[in-house]
């Protein structure tokens, strides 16, 4: 395999979330073979838009040495100078991540100074079009993506989506690698469960992640009440559910009904950011991570779950079923379906498929790997 002189672009440290751990990742397995500069943002999205700090600085574990903060999103003068920049560079290939039309303005400016010079574009989608749909998105999403030369996909259901904007798209359907990088303190089960105060013989579930509409974090409440009622009602066998990540000002709902379906005692809730390095605790502490998804692309968390060796029930929507196989690593229900969801969590304890389960994982390791990823975008 020649090594490249490449540029890749998106969020990194100290950005917060998924995509920016994601490129973080990624900047680490390109660079072992190839010439990669990493440019970020100065201004990732302005403030009126995210009125959250984009930042956190509280750990540096993702950080990328020599980063170049260059891209002010909003500002076509800032984005046409970024290009002349890169232009100067000479890379082989410029790959961007792609993930909301917000960004598609920019990306058109940037991408046209760059074809013009005869530079590659490679686009690692995250999804085509957003979670959220909104007016103008497809139109959005076209004027970016109609000038990538390739792009990789983390699941086949986008395929149709990309050529719905680019018929003679050259594209790679490659699945999310894994998230290893959280597990700063390889921390057991049991230190785990100290930290939080969690009896070491109790059985526990995490949800995990922004809560939105379309994760269907209802349908795993519904789920609850219906294994106290229906499988789980001798003294002390219940589950304890974790769900931990930021509600975003919609709290209240779900309390409501948590106190309708009288599991408030088998639930903890820990609403709000949570820093990478805190991550590692709830994922070390579970016995399952369950993902009741109403739809979806791909997602980052069954990565992080697996980055931990943790088994995952999902829905079989979006490119969750080409990550999870069935009865192997994990278990795929239908969504919006309750009933299957309380039963299938119930098997996965009552039939004590946890190791089984994590051994799939270990075996399918390769799969999940940056350096496959890294291999397939120098072909």
């Amino acid at each position: 395999m020649a090594a490249g002189k490449w540029v890749l672009i998106g969020p990194v440290y100290p950005f917060k979330g998924g995509i920016s751990h994601y490129t973080g990742l990624m900047y680490r397995a390109l660079s072992k073979d190839h010439d990669v500069t990493m440019i970020s943002f100065k201004m990732q999205y302005p403030g009126f838009l995210f009125r959250k700090e984009q930042r956190d600085y509280s750990n540096d574990a993702f950080k990328v040495e020599g980063t170049k903060f260059l891209i002010n999103t909003a500002n076509p003068f800032n984005i046409e100078k970024t290009a002349g920049d890169i232009i100067r560079m000479k890379p082989d290939k410029v790959i961007i991540q792609w993930w909301h039309p917000y960004f598609a303005p920019c990306y058109r400016i940037l991408t046209g100074r760059l074809k013009r010079a005869g530079i590659e574009i490679t686009y690692i989608c995250h999804n085509v079009f957003p979670h959220e749909r909104f007016p103008m998105d497809k139109q959005l999403t076209r004027m970016a993506l109609k000038r990538g030369d390739r792009f990789v996909l983390h699941a086949q259901g986008e395929v149709n989506d990309l050529l719905s904007i680019k018929k003679d798209a050259d594209y790679k359907v490659l699945v999310h690698p894994t998230y290893s990088a959280f597990n700063f303190e390889n921390m057991d089960i049991r230190t785990a469960r100290a930290k939080l105060s969690i009896n070491p013989d109790k059985r526990v579930m995490l949800f995990f992640g922004f809560v939105r509409e379309y994760k269907g974090l209802k349908h795993l409440l519904n789920a609850v009440g219906i294994l106290k009622s229906k499988y789980f009602t001798e003294e002390g066998s219940m589950p304890v559910l974790y769900v931990v990540g930021d509600f975003d000002g919609n709290k209240d709902e779900y309390l409501a009904r948590v106190e309708e379906l009288k599991i408030t005692d088998d639930i903890e809730i820990i609403d709000g950011y949570v820093p990478d390095k805190e991550v590692e605790k709830y994922f070390s502490a579970a016995d399952l991570v369950v993902l009741p998804y109403e739809s979806a692309t791909q997602s980052g968390i069954v990565q992080i779950a697996y980055g931990f060796e943790k088994p995952v029930i999902v829905t079989r929507v979006g490119g969750l079923p080409e990550v999870v196989e069935d009865d192997v690593t994990g278990v795929i229900v239908e969504p919006f379906d309750d009933e299957a969801l309380a039963e299938a969590i119930f098997k996965y304890f009552n039939d004590n498929k946890k190791e089984e389960y994590i051994q799939g994982i270990k075996d399918r390791e390769y799969r999940f790997s940056w350096d496959r990823m890294a291999e397939a975008l120098a072909l």
